[in-house]
């Protein structure tokens, strides 16, 4: 595998702190959402609105050639990364997330560097950076401890949706490896289409198999303006994600989205309004630690 140049470095570094910031957000704002209506259709709504607009942005700056010199292997490449990336988890999150708190889902999907270090690692050949496994530890540890998953007294806050989004985060980091592979003879731009589109086409297969596109004769205004709310995040998320990854490490990639746990866990306490308990004010704490650890790891670059 080709090194990465200390050129592309950094821009890859703040495309993926921005798709970090926007994760927290759209976690956040999701589960609202997805009170609204079927899981199932909203997450195939909201990403086939964003697989339209990464196909327009694509035919806007000239793609149609890269489209069309895609070989079979490549095609098959990207139907697996629309399978496993844009189509089983993303009914298992949003499931999940109608069952859950979004707190619960921001904390298990961001333990997706674990399982992504330990694939790169082994199918990439990648070495992973002990500076960013502590930060990451810090980041981990204490969103767990915020958000109350590491009880002082009685037992977690757990849910019945919270393994729905482990499952999901599972096939993520399978796909996240997968796509960083992809990245290396395909634009960011192609491989975020395939994880979308042909997602979206997998996606619809099972809601016609499964009747569930039958609840799409009841949408409403307010559920075409959760829809567009929730593809407009997406759309940042995946864009800022994929042209990110193509200039980091997979491992390195996927630990800086732990950054966006502290954004949700910090605005489903705003909106809690409960005061904090001592060992929150801990996870606080080491949050604020493994901000400074994660950020010094990449200080070289303003210097």
């Amino acid at each position: 595998m080709k090194s990465i140049k200390p050129g592309t470095e950094e821009r890859g570094v703040l495309l993926v702190l921005a798709t970090a910031f926007i994760s927290g957000f759209s976690i956040f704002i999701n589960k609202f959402g997805v009170k609204e209506f079927d899981p199932y259709l909203f997450t195939w709504l909201k990403n086939s609105l964003v697989a339209v607009l990464l196909l327009g942005l694509i035919l806007s700056v000239g793609g149609v050639r890269e489209m069309r010199e895609l070989k079979p292997k490549q095609w098959f490449l990207l139907a697996a990364i629309g399978l496993i990336g844009g189509c089983i988890p993303f009914l298992l999150f949003f499931k999940g997330l109608s069952l859950t708190t979004a707190a619960n889902s921001s904390f298990i999907h961001k333990t997706m560097f674990v399982y992504v270090a330990v694939l790169a690692s082994i199918s990439l050949k990648e070495k992973i950076d002990r500076r960013l496994l502590l930060a990451s530890f810090l980041l981990l540890l204490g969103n767990a401890l915020f958000l109350k998953l590491i009880p002082t007294t009685g037992a977690p806050d757990l849910h019945d949706g919270d393994l729905l989004i482990l499952l999901a985060t599972l096939f993520w980091a399978g796909e996240n490896v997968l796509s960083k592979r992809a990245l290396a003879s395909l634009s960011p731009r192609i491989v975020a289409l395939g994880r979308m589109g042909i997602g979206s086409l997998f996606t619809l297969l099972f809601l016609i198999v499964s009747g569930h596109i039958k609840s799409a004769a009841g949408l409403t205004l307010v559920h075409w303006e959760w829809i567009l709310i929730a593809a407009a995040f997406l759309f940042g998320y995946v864009v800022t994600w994929y042209a990110g990854l193509k200039h980091l490490k997979a491992s390195e990639a996927a630990s800086l989205l732990l950054l966006g746990g502290p954004v949700t866990a910090l605005l489903s306490f705003g909106f809690s309004g409960v005061a904090l308990l001592p060992a929150q004010m801990l996870g606080i704490l080491l949050l604020i630690m493994g901000v400074i650890a994660a950020s010094r790891i990449n200080a070289r670059f303003s210097a």
